[in-house]
């Protein structure tokens, strides 16, 4: 055998030496470097100066404003779902579209209200309104609204419990709501700093798909007390989606006839329209916008036909215009929240890193994912003092966004504005418009999510692995939690892959004719073994969770278990002692151990290491076990492809005597002609 010599690299690992050329680079500062530094924080310096008026602008402005027409009915009906009044909703797209603006570098994506979000968001509203006792019967609100107004008329110092006294209901869910927002953000901007954006690699496209369609029946389970008119609590925690199911049958004899019927009306306007919006998206240079034409027709027939009055609707009530001043998270909530904001924060920047990367290969351009997560911190953290609620990239409006034109961040600034107008001037003119409205508007945006069913037979013949993450995520989202479900999709995709590499593929080899390629004897027809020799492949890495399936499947495959050969060998042997054969009991050994060896039928075993990506120590502990054991019975085991990692392994574990390294062959095929 010709040993083919490799010299290894020198690898010089000095800590000490890393650590010091490190920190000068990272303490080093130039003007250059600030520069540098600058501009890509701030991405909007770089591409401003070079914005291209007369080719760029008309793209941008259609569609910002065509976005801003669709963000104004979607950021009134999503601050339903969060659990907030509608006025918190126009601030958080109003403010999310300017700071993405400064620091984004995706030319396309939306960012703004996301209904999974806003779900999760208002689920945790819900549990602190309720803790802070906000919740009670008529009579006890009553008392207390007198006592707050008592405290407010007399000259008594005001103190934390007459600030929880004059904050109402809405004033308490928007607090909740901005200082999970900062935290949220916090994490945001941490994960960017310290570069932790792989934490998102976790989140595969079923397992996403999976969340956001269990999500969505959530959500549906949320409106449907709206589309009927019922006045019934929110449900939360753990099954909180049969609960809730279990409370509107109770109450359905309660339903607002009103309400059904405007229901009604909405969706056989609103589905139709939709769908013709998709079908002929091609031809349309802008989508319809529908949802704002069904508001303001809402609006105006409940204003006119005084359906609050007349039928007791449920309607959104005084929208004011302008901006309440600023106000800073309340600290004290941090601890209550700061759980909650994690799986918010980690779903927000997945999406938004996966939306502009995607939408970056597309067009052609290339967007920084630590950038982005600064980008989407910085959407949460600032407007966290301006009465906002999380936000995120959303899909639907971003596909418009894209659509309609857009060429770069400006759209945003545009969209921005349309929004400001409405915060300014038109906001007021919403008070009749009914909660029924802004449900169905709710549901009818989550056909995107629900269709997914119908891709489930093309998902189930591409991976059914994947298939089976989708089906497990989304009924653990819809059934148990939205945050639980995230978990659980999260721990079996990993489960699942533990499970791939823990029983995985195992093939006995044959040789190509005229060639010097092995492949599988149970893949291939027409290949050729050599006599003698058995090469088996292990597809997976060798390590302690699937080190006795590798034994197990050599020993199946090659049809001899050395131990149970040994064991054979022995008792042969003791039964020759007992027949007292003393003459010839030596030459009666040899010739036992030769015809095992014959009758095994090989001689030789080569063991494809080429998909063995590394070992640990119980993986080379069982090599050597198996190779011990089969040279005791007269076969040997050579080892062909190994990698240099592997390779690393063996020789650190002591794996070859003095001077066997050269066993380690770089082909299947030299192994082979060595044998």
């Amino acid at each position: 055998h010709h040993r083919m010599f490799l010299e290894p690299q020198e690898k010089k690992r000095s800590m000490k030496a890393l650590v010091v050329k490190q920190a000068k680079k990272t303490c080093s500062c130039t003007p250059a470097k600030v520069k540098d530094y600058v501009f890509s924080f701030f991405p909007v310096l770089q591409w401003l100066p070079k914005y291209k008026l007369r080719e760029y602008l008309l793209g941008d402005i259609m569609s910002g404003v065509i976005v801003g027409v669709l963000l104004v009915p979607q950021s009134i009906a999503y601050s339903l779902l969060a659990g907030q009044e509608p006025i918190y909703g126009l601030y958080t797209s109003f403010f999310a579209s300017i700071i993405y603006f400064i620091f984004g570098t995706s030319r396309h994506i939306s960012v703004g209200i996301f209904g999974v979000i806003c779900l999760m968001v208002g689920q945790v509203v819900d549990r602190e309104i309720q803790r802070a006792g906000y919740d009670l019967e008529p009579a006890a609100l009553s008392v207390l609204t007198d006592t707050a107004a008592y405290v407010n008329t007399t000259i008594l110092p005001v103190n934390q419990t007459s600030q929880k006294l004059l904050c109402d209901k809405s004033c308490y869910a928007i607090t909740v709501g901005a200082t999970m927002t900062f935290i949220a953000g916090v994490y945001q901007v941490a994960m960017g700093f310290f570069q932790v954006g792989f934490v998102s690699v976790y989140l595969s496209d079923s397992l996403l798909s999976g969340f956001v369609t269990g999500a969505s029946f959530t959500i549906v389970t949320s409106q449907a007390k709206y589309l009927l008119g019922l006045d019934i609590p929110r449900s939360s925690g753990i099954g909180s989606l049969i609960a809730t199911w279990i409370n509107i049958f109770r109450n359905i004899h309660k339903t607002n006839i009103c309400d059904l019927i405007t229901s009604f009306l909405c969706f056989l306007v609103l589905i139709p329209t939709k769908e013709l919006n998709e079908h002929f998206k091609s031809r349309l240079k802008a989508p319809i916008p529908v949802e704002l034409v069904v508001i303001v027709a809402a609006t105006l027939a409940s204003h006119f036909g005084k359906l609050r009055e007349t039928y007791g609707s449920s309607v959104a009530g005084h929208i004011p215009t302008g901006f309440l001043p600023p106000r800073p998270p309340d600290w004290n909530l941090i601890p209550n929240v700061a759980l909650d904001a994690i799986p918010i924060a980690i779903i927000g920047f997945a999406i938004t890193v996966s939306l502009s990367e995607m939408f970056a290969k597309k067009h052609g351009y290339s967007v920084k994912a630590n950038q982005e997560m600064y980008a989407i911190g910085f959407c949460n953290i600032i407007p966290s003092f301006f009465h906002c609620f999380i936000t995120s990239a959303a899909l639907a409006k971003t596909l418009v966004k894209e659509s309609t034109g857009c060429r770069t961040q400006m759209s945003g600034m545009v969209t921005s504005l349309v929004i400001l107008l409405v915060l300014l001037v038109i906001a007021p003119l919403f008070y009749s418009l009914q909660k029924c409205v802004l449900a169905v508007i709710t549901i009818v945006n989550l056909r995107g999510a629900l269709r997914k069913f119908k891709d489930l037979p093309k998902m189930w013949h591409l991976s059914r692995v994947d298939t089976v993450i989708w089906l497990v995520t989304m009924a653990a989202s819809a059934l148990i939690s939205t945050e639980i479900g995230l978990l659980v999709g999260v721990c079996f995709s990993m489960l699942c892959v533990i499970f791939r590499t823990q029983r995985p593929e195992a093939p006995l080899l044959g040789w190509v004719a005229e060639s010097e390629t092995y492949e599988s004897l149970s893949a291939y027809k027409n290949l050729q073994t050599k006599p003698g020799i058995v090469v088996f492949r292990f597809e997976a890495p060798l390590y302690y969770i699937n080190k006795e399936c590798f034994k197990s499947t050599l020993y199946k495959q090659t049809g001899v278990n050395p131990v149970w050969v040994k064991a054979a060998k022995k008792k042969a042997a003791k039964r020759m002692l007992r027949e007292k054969e003393v003459d010839s009991g030596g030459n009666q050994t040899s010739i036992s151990m030769d015809f095992v060896s014959e009758s095994l039928g090989f001689h030789t075993i080569v063991i494809d290491c080429c998909a063995v990506q590394f070992l640990d120590t119980a993986g080379i502990r069982t090599l050597k076990e198996v190779c011990k054991d089969y040279r005791e019975i007269g076969v040997q085991v050579l080892l062909a492809q190994c990698n240099p990692s592997v390779r690393s392994s063996l020789i650190r574990g002591e794996f070859f005597k003095e001077g066997e390294d050269h066993l380690l062959f770089h082909s299947v095929h030299q192994a082979v002609d060595f044998a």
